[in-house]
């Protein structure tokens, strides 16, 4: 919780009363290594703060290695497919802990209550929205604006823990090129 908290702090002061209406609300869920938690075409049901561990977010295909790995999410960030939690409707890709993964999850309608009992919820809400949007659009700057050597290195930089814990044909998918690809990127840079 504390680590919530912390996240939450750099955002807004919150009281003790919607901290802690704000606390009830969260399950903790412990995610097995390599398990997806959220399926193709079920409809997201929680917005979810990593404790510990990494996802993939992900369009699965028939083949396994045609798979396109869009986005990672890491310890201290929220995680969801945050388009089917809004629209209610079913989810176009899949969430997957690629390790054991500790999560703080709130549900719809918990957020809903969070959002009319609290006099921070909706702050919290729309400045937690906005923040997902600007990693939405750093990452669709960096595939229309840089090379696949440009993006690797820039992840590299970025995210250096990344290519310890995550495997390459992920980080291939990821950056939009083939593990092939990816393997020669790697020899130059």
């Amino acid at each position: 919780m504390q680590q919530v908290k912390a996240y939450l702090d750099q955002i807004a002061t919150i009281s003790a009363k919607d901290w802690s209406f704000f606390t009830s609300k969260l399950q903790p869920r412990i995610i097995p290594k390599k398990s997806i938690f959220l399926k193709l075409n079920a409809v997201e049901d929680h917005i979810s703060f990593i404790e510990s561990g990494v996802v993939r977010l992900f369009i699965p295909k028939e083949d396994p290695e045609k798979e396109i790995t869009f986005g990672f999410s890491f310890k201290d960030q929220f995680i969801s497919a945050y388009d089917s939690f809004l629209t209610r409707l079913p989810s176009d890709y899949q969430l997957q802990a690629l390790t054991e993964t500790r999560l703080l999850s709130i549900n719809y309608s918990d957020l809903q209550s969070v959002y009319q009992n609290t006099q921070i919820g909706n702050l919290i809400g729309r400045l937690t929205a906005e923040r997902l949007f600007l990693l939405k659009s750093k990452r669709e700057q960096n595939l229309l604006n840089l090379s696949a050597e440009e993006r690797y290195i820039k992840l590299f930089k970025e995210r250096p823990e990344l290519l310890e814990i995550i495997p390459l044909k992920y980080i291939s998918s990821y950056i939009g090129v083939t593990p092939q690809a990816l393997s020669r990127i790697r020899k130059r840079v």
